[in-house]
């Protein structure tokens, strides 16, 4: 199933009120978008040129301390959707339970798919699927360890698209091996995912590839203008990252007193183990909060992290609970 977040609209219609009303955590964007400051006329008036997007491709290495190639798409999700076009079609594996594309694209792009539990499961697949810190349950996997399950894949993609909290855990930081392709998301972090921007990071005839499926002018020049500024801002970005972390530990709290147990999470999002997620769903939309919850597990649970002005609502939310 391609089911998904941010589906305000739906809760919308069914419990009320309008967007200013409810606090979307829905999804793992970041409540607290970057502020984006005024942009030059040229970025809306005039195609991207080269030595634009390499600009933006030199922000984004040294935001993600990779040597690494870098190719900027439109989202992550395009990134995934050209991943089966990387490799002729054969065995996939996708480590599972995860975000649900990586199984909907390769098999619409005539991968056989089978989605395993455990990381050692995938040895031996034409294409395999890690994402870390994974959606929605927050395992994450050592660069060691994902180094050494690419030399035993054909292909290996590991999806970091929460990862920007945890600078020092990229597979990308170091030299990376050239049957590895790393997708990131510029959106969840910087809490601007209507700018669509991503990049996939990799060596060699895969970036050749991947830049082919992007095709010319993948990214808008506002989007190049906005992230060549956010991705540079290290202030903001430790800043971010603080608040965040306090922000989990808070929720935690909220969760914890609730009677729920916690399954994971990152520093965008955090998955709990309730009694029955689509009542408390229910329950929490009635205080205009909408959540996560999955067709997999009744029992789980996933909500994002307010922005400060939003938490009293949140609290209200849990005492009606």
């Amino acid at each position: 199933m391609r089911d998904h977040g941010g589906n305000l609209d739906a809760a919308m219609a069914r419990f009320g009120g309008g967007d200013s009303d409810w606090v979307d955590l829905s999804t793992g964007i970041n409540r607290v978008p970057y502020p984006v400051g005024p942009l030059p006329a040229r970025a809306w008036t005039a195609l991207p040129t080269r030595s634009d997007m390499t600009r933006l491709e030199d922000a984004a290495r040294q935001a993600y301390g990779s040597t690494a190639e870098v190719v900027p798409l439109t989202g992550a999700q395009a990134a995934i959707q050209s991943v089966p076009f990387l490799h002729t079609p054969g065995e996939a594996r996708v480590l599972s339970p995860t975000y649900n594309e990586h199984a909907a694209a390769l098999r619409t792009g005539g991968w056989r798919v089978t989605q395993v539990g455990v990381m050692s499961d995938l040895a031996g697949a034409d294409l395999a699927v890690v994402v870390s810190p994974n959606n929605p349950d927050g395992r994450s996997f050592a660069p060691g360890a994902l180094r050494d399950l690419a030399r035993r894949v054909g292909l290996l993609v590991v999806d970091e698209s929460f990862g920007d909290a945890r600078p020092g855990a990229s597979v990308s930081r170091d030299a990376m091996p050239e049957n590895v392709v790393v997708l990131r998301s510029f959106g969840k972090f910087y809490g601007l995912a209507g700018v669509r921007l991503g990049f996939a990071l990799g060596q060699g005839a895969l970036m050749d590839r991947m830049r082919a499926l992007a095709g010319p002018w993948p990214v808008s020049g506002p989007g190049i203008e906005i992230a060549c500024t956010a991705l540079s801002n290290r202030a903001w970005q430790a800043q971010t990252i603080a608040r965040l972390q306090e922000d989990c530990v808070r929720m935690d709290g909220l969760a914890s007193r609730a009677g729920w147990t916690l399954v994971g999470g990152t520093e965008l999002f955090r998955t709990y183990a309730t009694q029955d997620a689509v009542r408390i769903q229910e329950q929490l939309a009635e205080a205009h909060i909408w959540s996560r919850v999955f067709p997999y597990d009744p029992t789980w649970i996933r909500l994002g992290l307010p922005a400060p002005e939003e938490w009293a609502q949140v609290e209200a939310g849990f005492a009606s609970l």
